[in-house]
């Protein structure tokens, strides 16, 4: 009340010689009560002069607070009303806060302290414009900032979802947190995360706008680094962990150690072979496993679980010996072999020169099918350097021993074309008999450029036995000789001279073959392939053709087509050679005649004679 009562006094007071000074300038007209003194008011206070006046003005003001804008103060809550609440700063009036700014404090009263920035001292209605909520993003600011130098952890509420992340309230500033930055695995609901209060890490800081980007996947790593590290420290080759798949790939399984990563290669998950780790993993699954070799510096740990039991070549059971029959599956195959496994981690090879019995050619990559099984018998065992030879063939009789009484000599049989080579075709009889028919034993009358022009493997063929290489189990087979020779039938149809038609079937720089008669096959040079009309005959030309060679035992026969119309042209020249001699015996005869009856020649019968002996030896010349 009392500096109610001075704010009026004052203001009398400055109205007054407010009044005086104008009265002064103006000098108005003398009116009633000009004597009376303005400057007493009813209640007799005494009148202050300038001085006393500035100095009480001090005084009053001295007993309010110095406050600038921005400036964070301690306010006391003076009062409060359903929709605002006062506060005394200590300035020379209260300022009012909306009431939604302390929804955070329950049960606020008269008589709270409580921190508010002073936005503006005075606005333009003369009121004091104070705000909480800036006052605790200033604060909330202030320690964001400060964690972020320290790295201290921090907790904050998950309030909301937004594009990319979620919004935190900490310290009750608003703060993004990335959904790359929730966990150290990929998170695709980030609904699960609105509401929960969470402990974060400040990652980044924008001075400039005030923002902060904040981190939970900073504090698991940085906790699987410390377990990292705890475990490292204790790690030794040779020792036993315990941990859970967390990856499956080609190459391996990667393990998750409890906050350390480690690798079991695939050819450590198993003493036998497998394809793939999934075969005998599974993710999530636990099991204990092995340090086999770990690297510090680039934290790399090579796991192995195989080793945790003995290796099957140490603990082989007494019934594998040499000699003795197993059972197995092809789980490699090479150009030289193929690998059984008769047990997990222990193989065998069969060679190829121990697959059947023969002595023909055997691809093993045909032979043998990944995962087939056969029986076998072990030939060799050499359990240091674990190492297994068996045998497929021996596991039946060798039929060469007794060839002779199955596959003697002349004797037919029908067999099945198994290979195909440039010089001739193998031919299977039973298994583990077989032998080769020569090129040249194919066929009588034609002459093939590869085997593959007459059969084809997977064909069965019918073959005479003309020969037995018991030594180094070979059948020397033939295929044309099931049937005569018919060159020496031939020979009188294809004498030297004779002339057949025949169809060109192909040809090359030296000549064409000559498709003839009974499926004989000649040979035509290219020289005799001309025309008479100076052309060359083609491939699948037909023509008159004449026998020039006849060879039985070389079975070859040459034929040419120029010789016909050569040899027509020869015996017309011939004819007429022999006509024209004719004529001129004829002519002599009678010169001779004509001179035995004239004894004595006349003139003109001599000339006459000279014409006749001239014609003669016109005729003479025409003939050389």
């Amino acid at each position: 009340m009392f500096s109610f009562i001075k704010q009026l006094n004052a203001d009398a007071q400055e109205s007054s010689a407010n009044a005086d000074v104008t009265a002064s300038q103006k000098a108005p007209e003398a009116t009633a009560h000009d004597d009376f003194d303005w400057s007493v008011d009813k209640r007799n206070v005494a009148h202050y002069s300038q001085a006393e006046k500035e100095k009480y003005d001090a005084v009053y003001e001295s007993t309010f607070k110095a406050v600038t804008d921005g400036e964070l103060v301690t306010g006391l809550v003076v009062g409060v009303t359903k929709t605002d609440v006062v506060i005394n700063i200590g300035f020379k009036s209260d300022g009012l806060v909306s009431l939604n700014e302390f929804r955070d404090l329950a049960g606020l009263k008269t008589g709270d302290e409580v921190e508010v920035m002073v936005v503006e001292k005075e606005d333009r209605d003369g009121h004091l414009n104070l705000s909480r909520k800036q006052a605790r993003i200033t604060r909330a600011w202030e320690r964001i900032v400060e964690v972020h130098k320290t790295g201290e952890v921090i907790t904050g509420t998950v309030t909301s979802k937004t594009k990319g992340g979620l919004i935190v309230d900490v310290f009750g500033m608003e703060t993004f947190l990335p959904g790359s930055q929730i966990d150290v695995k990929p998170v695709t609901d980030y609904d699960q995360f609105v509401g929960k209060t969470m402990e974060f890490k400040v990652v980044k800081i924008n001075e400039a706008i005030k923002n902060a980007v904040v981190s939970h996947k900073a504090l698991i790593e940085s906790d699987i680094e410390a377990q990292r590290v705890e475990i490292m420290s204790k790690l030794e080759r040779g020792q036993v962990l315990e941990g859970t798949i967390k990856n499956i790939t080609d190459f391996g399984a990667f393990m998750d150690l409890g906050g350390l990563d480690g690798l079991l290669y695939i050819t450590d998950i198993s003493w036998g072979r497998i394809s793939h780790p999934s075969e005998v993993l599974k993710l999530d699954q636990k099991l204990k496993v092995v340090v086999l070799d770990f690297d510090d510096e680039k934290k790399r740990i090579s796991l192995g679980l195989k080793q945790l039991t003995p290796h099957p070549w140490d603990i082989l059971p007494e019934t594998v010996v040499e000699g003795s029959v197993v059972k197995g599956k092809v789980v490699n195959i090479e150009d030289y072999g193929a690998f059984l496994e008769i047990m997990p981690g222990v193989e065998g090879l069969v060679h190829v020169s121990e697959i059947t019995w023969a002595n023909t050619p055997i691809n093993a990559k045909e032979f043998f099918k990944l995962g087939d099984e056969y029986e076998a018998k072990i030939v060799t065992l050499d359990k240091e350097a674990r190492k297994m030879s068996l045998s497929i063939k021996q596991m039946s009789e060798d039929p060469w021993s007794t060839i002779e009484n199955k596959f003697p000599e002349e004797s037919r049989h029908e067999g099945l074309v198994k290979n195909i080579t440039p010089y001739g075709v193998f031919v299977e009889l039973a298994p583990g008999i077989g032998g080769m028919i020569h090129i040249s034993d194919l066929s009588w009358l034609k002459r093939f450029n590869h085997p593959s022009e007459y059969t084809k493997v997977g064909d069965k063929i019918d073959v005479i036995i003309l020969g037995i290489d018991k030594e180094n189990r070979k059948l020397q087979l033939g295929h044309k000789q099931l049937e005569e020779d018919p060159w020496n039938a031939l020979q009188d149809t294809f004498a030297v001279g004779t002339t057949h038609q025949g169809t060109i079937t192909r040809k090359d720089d030296k000549g064409a073959s000559v498709q003839l008669e009974y499926g004989l096959e000649g040979f035509a040079p290219n020289r005799h392939l001309a025309k008479e009309d100076g052309k060359t005959l083609g491939v699948d030309e037909t023509a008159e053709f004449m026998v020039i060679e006849f060879d039985r035992n070389e079975k070859r026969i040459v034929v040419s087509h120029s010789r016909i119309w050569e040899q027509t042209k020869i015996e017309e020249k011939e004819t007429a050679r022999k006509e024209a001699k004719a004529e001129s015996d004829k002519t002599k005869k009678a010169v001779k005649n004509l001179q035995s009856k004239v004894e004595k020649a006349t003139l003109g019968d001599l000339g006459a004679l000279a014409e006749i002996k001239e014609k003669l030896k016109q005729e003479e010349k025409g003939d050389q």
